[in-house]
């Protein structure tokens, strides 16, 4: 089954590689119908403006074309022959611009002067293109540049997909992965694949547990999957997110929130089984849609296994994230390992309770607790408990998205456009202090707990937490 399923993967690969998707659009769209020839899901479509809890699903975008072309005409950074060079959801724009006005809204990774950077601004209306450091380097500085950026932002809807598998246990387990990245082979392109593969092969099998598979734009997609299905997904048993799982490193696993829910235990006992040597990383609020699914409303506990797990590679939202980079085999031994962990769910006692029965954090408190005059712990409570809050229109998240934990993007060089009021970076840990308090926004775990569990300083998290009071996102209690 392994050269076969991988034989299939490589044609799906080179197939959706070229195509420019994102969290709307046509492209998006083409992917979808391209993978439902493969097997039947149905779709959605959600309006723009429609509210998923704390966002807004936006006005759809679509990309024709664009370019910056020299005084000769020649197009020195160009759309067609890579869709990265345009920052993702950028505004129409045409004219022409000496190259001082054109810089700010140029990027490049000089730390890794071959690739082209992933870059996107959903939420802020500007337009800008990525390129080599090198293409970088090797622009007139006294050049007048022809820019056009043929795109159009207007109201339209968000698409996502969905299939049901049915069983007998009435214990549902979650399958989702996310279909907005454009060319970028392990993020996201290889997930795409394996979902598609993973839902045939298990539509061809008596089960015992139903199955929900899910495929959406990431963050806004799996918000609004979730508020349009919320009792649904409160009573899910588990799940994983398929994400990373053809590159040419190391088997990984990424935990659940839980670390022992009955995921984790299963996609153990698929690595032994196959006596494969792997990473286990701890959960992190950082990644890919595990962290709305076990957000404190819901508390779904969602493994990763993987290959070449994102923020790891170098590679990470870069041009080199390819074709050559990732292999169709690699991603047909992930499928095996995954078709293997859910083998291990259907094979569990029929007495083995579901883990939602389990949760005794999902709850958010509706007493504040009472303290002694001794007690000194600070406890917070999410007052927007339904997967992440809108970082970025509070000014607490960058304004162009792509770069975060991103290697390739140091310090020094990371963009800096930020919508705050101090020069303090989001990069790093203070982005981590808020999702964390986020996360941990169950009316239960104190400030001390959440230092301990993550190695932020309680002094720190403090801060943080009196900065998201402000914002109206958590209370102390």
């Amino acid at each position: 089954m392994t050269k076969t399923a991988a034989k299939q993967a490589d044609a799906l690969l080179h197939d959706l590689f070229p195509i420019c998707r994102s969290i709307t659009g046509g492209g998006l769209r083409r992917t979808f119908d391209l993978l439902r020839q493969v097997t039947p899901f149905d779709l959605h479509e959600v309006p723009s403006g429609t509210a998923c809890y704390d966002w807004t699903v936006p006005d759809e975008w679509n990309v024709r074309d664009a370019f910056v072309a020299d005084p000769g005409g020649r197009r020195v950074i160009d759309f067609r022959q890579n869709n990265l060079h345009l920052v993702n959801y950028s505004e129409p724009f045409e004219g022409r611009l000496t190259f001082d006005e054109l810089r700010p809204h140029l990027f490049t990774l000089p730390d890794l002067p071959d690739a082209i950077p992933y870059r996107t601004s959903y939420y802020r209306r500007m337009w800008g293109f990525c390129l080599t450091q090198k293409q970088f380097d090797a622009l007139d500085r006294e050049a007048a540049y022809h820019i056009r950026v043929d795109t159009t932002l207007a109201p339209g809807s968000l698409t996502y997909g969905e299939a049901a598998l049915a069983g007998t246990s009435g214990q549902e387990f979650l399958v989702s992965t996310y279909a907005c990245h454009p060319s970028l082979g392990n993020d996201n392109l290889s997930g795409i694949v394996l979902w598609t593969l993973l839902l045939r092969e298990l539509r061809q099998k008596k089960l015992r547990h139903p199955y929900r598979f899910v495929i959406v734009p990431e963050t806004i997609g799996a918000l609004a999957w979730l508020a349009q299905n919320e009792a649904r997904a409160k009573s899910l048993a588990g799940g994983f997110v398929l994400s990373t799982v053809a590159g040419p490193g190391k088997f990984g696993y990424k935990q659940s929130f839980r670390g022992d829910a009955r995921v984790d235990r299963a996609a153990r006992l698929a690595f032994r089984e196959r006596g494969l040597d792997f990473i286990e990383y701890p959960f992190d609020v950082n990644g890919s849609d595990e962290r709305q699914y076990s957000s404190p409303a819901f508390r779904i506990p969602v493994g990763t296994i993987c290959k070449d797990k994102y923020y790891e590679y170098p590679y990470y939202h870069t041009s080199l994230d390819n074709l050559e980079f990732i292999s169709a085999e690699a991603l047909a031994q992930t499928l095996d390992l995954y078709l293997l962990a859910i083998e291990k769910l259907e094979q569990e006692r029929d007495d083995v309770e579901c883990d939602s029965h389990f949760r005794s954090d999902c709850h958010i408190a509706t007493q504040i607790p009472h303290k002694s005059q001794h007690e000194q712990e600070r406890i917070y409570r999410s007052k927007m408990p339904c997967g992440e809050p809108m970082l970025g229109k509070r000014g607490l998240y960058p304004a162009i998205g792509g770069s975060i934990k991103q290697a390739a993007a140091s310090a020094r060089h990371a963009e800096r456009r930020y919508e705050v009021q101090d020069e303090r970076s989001l990069y790093g840990s203070e982005l981590d202090a808020i999702r964390w308090l986020m996360f941990h926004g169950d009316g239960q775990t104190s400030l001390s707990a959440i230092a301990e569990q993550t190695g932020l300083p309680v002094r720190q998290l403090t801060e943080v937490a009196e900065k998201l009071v402000g914002h109206g996102l958590l209370e102390e209690l």
